[in-house]
């Protein structure tokens, strides 16, 4: 029986993460607070078209996550996205926030994992 391996573990468990928000949260809105807080932030009358362009983006995300290609750079980019969504939320649509925190703990996790397998997968 073959094991898997936690690197590859973990980038399956870091391109869920990202497929699931961009495919069923934002597409499919099948979380509309997702939806509802693009609104807040860029517009009413752009939310949906900008809510599935931005799961298009986390889609192709996780994708890159999981072709494990370039970890480093994909890890920035994971960083500069959660930043950059994280610092709107909190700032534009708080309201619509679940827990700013837990957010924020959440995201770091995910962070942690990525540069995690950036570390991992990086020459040595």
């Amino acid at each position: 029986m073959k094991r898997i391996r936690l690197r590859d573990f973990v980038r399956v468990v870091i391109a869920a993460v990202w497929i699931f928000h961009g495919l069923y949260s934002k597409i499919l809105d099948g979380i509309p607070r997702h939806r509802l807080i693009v609104g807040q932030i860029l517009g009413e009358d752009y939310a949906r078209p900008l809510a599935v362009l931005i799961g298009v983006g986390e889609i192709l995300l996780g994708l890159w996550v999981l072709s494990g290609r370039r970890t480093f750079a994909c890890a920035m980019l994971q960083t500069l996205a959660l930043v950059t969504m994280n610092t709107l939320e909190i700032l534009f649509a708080r309201d619509l926030l679940i827990s700013a925190p837990g957010m924020v703990a959440l995201n770091l996790l995910l962070l942690g994992a990525a540069w995690w397998l950036a570390q991992r997968d990086s020459p040595r």
